[in-house]
């Protein structure tokens, strides 16, 4: 006898600020970033009781070395969630953490649990630019040309791309500056607040007399946003990718660290703990496209996103559209007749960073967040293009 489908409602979210690689958190571990979310979001629920969650699901883009050993399961251990807690770490790139919404809302609507939590860790300054401690391609795959691009530099494929939908230098440069010029509006009017945990790094200093002392730094803001990052400014920079290419460092998404976790609910556990649920998850979409051009994904993604959802492009009041490079994100916004200004209202992951497995979860608390503060907002998407040539996008409606 089949089961009928329920609804999975999200009721928190909560992110760490994003750091630069090799900036605040540095010396911070995945799976410490990953248990402090873990912690805020059980707290910010102070009722909720932890043997009911069914499973806590990470994204994860590189799960090895220090990200490795399954390190969704290590860091709820590390958040002190009951034993009886399972953890799976997932990988779908770039929309790992995307993926892991989906995939706890899919336990619900199947009526295999009633409470999850979906997450996603990222430390780009703990593992290598190639990603990883050995790193071994198989050839049948990238001893071809138009492949050599998936292993060393998704840069490439932002060429492609922007020569393919004849996105120009100048129109990249102009989509970097207003990201990092609506980001700093963003955090000076404190829109981040409500959604970002400060989090605490501890350093170990030499002191006097041979002794160490323990410094400590709160970091309660993103580090990426430039407030002087101008068209002018960016222009001087030398494309990094091709010799006469036009994709820059400040036209592209910066690498970062950073974690988040989203709790997950069905509508009879809500109403056992007497909640008020943020959004519905309405539905998801993973879609192919050719390696070469990988950061057209979600440009086949979306509409098959908005044909699960029943909803029209001009239904999304709010898109969290991935800023991989500023090329490939105007490209998908041309093909889709996206309006700019419900694309980053609060500017992207060009200003904002990318600490890949963990955007998806990151970019929910944003949406959700923007939900709580307009009432008017009623539905809301987040997507993103994937290494290795796919494209991914997930739809929630504001209840």
């Amino acid at each position: 006898m089949s089961k009928q489908i329920q609804d999975a409602y999200i009721v928190a979210a909560v992110r760490t600020p994003v750091a630069r690689r090799n900036g605040a958190f540095r010396h911070v571990r995945p799976d410490d970033m990953l248990a402090a979310v873990l912690r805020e979001l059980v707290a910010r629920v102070p009722n909720l009781d932890g043997n009911e969650i069914g499973d806590v699901i990470t994204g994860c883009a590189m799960p090895e070395a220090e990200q490795g050993m399954n390190v969704s399961r290590i860091g709820l251990l590390l958040a002190g969630l009951p034993d009886a807690v399972p953890g799976i770490t997932i990988n779908r790139f770039c929309a790992s953490g995307l993926q892991a919404v989906a995939d706890a809302a899919n336990r619900i609507r199947l009526g295999e649990a009633d409470v999850m939590i979906a997450a996603g860790t990222e430390s780009m300054s703990a593992m290598p630019q190639i990603m990883g401690n050995k790193v071994s391609l198989n050839p049948e795959i990238f001893a071809h040309a138009e492949n050599v691009d998936i292993a060393y530099g998704m840069g490439l494929t932002a060429e492609r791309v922007a020569s393919q939908w004849s996105v120009s230098r100048e129109d990249q440069d102009a989509f970097a500056a207003e990201s990092h010029r609506r980001a700093c509006a963003a955090i000076a009017a404190g829109q981040f607040d409500a959604e970002i945990m400060p989090y605490a790094v501890k350093s170990w200093l030499p002191g006097e007399g041979g002794t160490v002392r323990i410094a400590e730094r709160v970091l309660s803001q993103d580090e990426g946003p430039r407030p002087d990052s101008t068209p002018a400014t960016l222009a001087k920079l030398k494309p990094v990718f091709a010799a006469r290419g036009s994709v820059t460092a400040g036209n592209s998404s910066q690498m970062s660290d950073g974690a988040a976790a989203v709790l997950l609910m069905s509508e009879v556990a809500i109403k056992r703990y007497n909640l008020a649920p943020i959004a519905r998850f309405a539905s998801y979409a993973v879609a192919g496209v050719p390696p070469e051009v990988m950061g057209i994904g979600p440009v086949e993604a979306i509409p098959r996103a908005l044909r699960r959802a029943g909803l029209g492009i001009d239904d999304i009041g709010w898109t969290e559209l991935n800023e991989a490079f500023a090329a490939q994100a105007l490209a998908v916004m041309r093909q889709l007749d996206l309006d700019p200004a419900k694309v980053n209202p609060l500017g992207g992951a060009i200003a904002l960073g990318h600490p890949l497995g963990a955007t998806g979860a990151i970019r929910t608390a944003t949406l959700m967040a923007a939900m709580q503060r307009d009432p008017g907002l009623r539905h809301g998407m987040i997507s993103m293009c994937i290494g290795t040539g796919m494209g991914a996008a997930g739809i929630f409606e504001r209840v």
